[in-house]
């Protein structure tokens, strides 16, 4: 697949994930609710964990039929990344879902609260790229 038909294919797969995990199960397909749920809740969680297995799966096949892996070269080291992992579970659970679950499930929804929490995480990922290029020179 061409580098543009490539992420087009890929939002168009989560898009009717989303939407097909709504309409056939009423279940919002938002990852940090349906991984908190399978740790929190005993019963019912056949089709969460189906659900994680697939995702975890499916994603390392398809991209290594599709594309060559980029290399993943970090200087944090391992401290800053334990830190940075934990403080993205704080705010998942301060903000009352993540990224993908309220951009892609909520605002599909037409949720206020996604709204809000989606204007938040670009408006804070433009202001984080601005100052760290232009002013910490980053």
């Amino acid at each position: 697949m061409s580098g543009l038909l490539l992420p087009l294919f890929g939002g168009a797969l989560i898009g009717i994930s989303s939407f097909a995990m709504l309409a056939l199960l009423g279940r919002i397909t938002g990852i940090s609710g349906i991984v908190g749920s399978v740790l929190t809740t005993r019963d019912g969680n056949g089709w969460r964990w189906a659900f994680l297995a697939g995702l975890l799966l499916a994603q390392p096949m398809f991209y290594g039929l599709t594309a060559t892996p980029p290399p993943l070269p970090s200087d944090a080291g391992m401290l800053l990344t334990v830190i940075a992992g934990l403080l993205v579970g704080f705010g998942t659970r301060l903000g009352g879902g993540c990224t993908s679950g309220h951009g892609v499930c909520g605002i599909g929804r037409l949720a206020p609260r996604s709204l809000a929490a989606t204007a938040t995480f670009i408006g804070t990922g433009m202001l984080t790229v601005f100052i760290m290029r232009h002013l910490v020179g980053a």
